[in-house]
């Protein structure tokens, strides 16, 4: 069974940053991969990151390249999400996901099997 659990998120400043944790158990022998998605208030849930197991690749949505670097610590089981030069448009409730099924592509959510309840993540102008 996977389970995922967020952390991290909080209230920060624009240009601020903030790394978000996502406590992965079950993951190491199942997983293909591990993504973040956010959702702000009124809108649909959008891809942020993935990254993948075997081999470890990562993917990043255009609005956050260069200013987000997802990772993962194989020993922590955790995948985090450091965040930089965050925006107020970035205010929303940041959800981490994992894959136990192969996939081409890991940045549709309705591949994702697992979620965690969300980190809220607010940034002030």
């Amino acid at each position: 069974q996977v389970q995922l659990v967020e952390s991290g998120g909080g209230l920060v400043q624009a240009g601020d940053s903030l790394r978000l944790s996502c406590a992965a158990s079950g993951c190491s022998n199942r997983c293909y991969a591990v993504g973040w998605f956010r959702q702000a208030p009124g809108k649909e849930r959008e891809f942020v990151a993935t990254i993948t197991y075997n081999p470890e690749t990562t993917q990043y949505a255009d609005s956050v390249k260069g200013r987000f670097t997802i990772s993962r610590d194989n020993a922590l089981n955790t995948v985090y999400l450091q965040m930089d030069s965050l925006k107020p448009e970035e205010t929303a409730v940041y959800y981490c996901a994992a894959v136990t099924a192969y996939s081409g592509s890991y940045v549709s959510d309705g591949w994702y099997d697992y979620w965690g309840q969300g980190t809220q993540v607010t940034v002030s102008s």
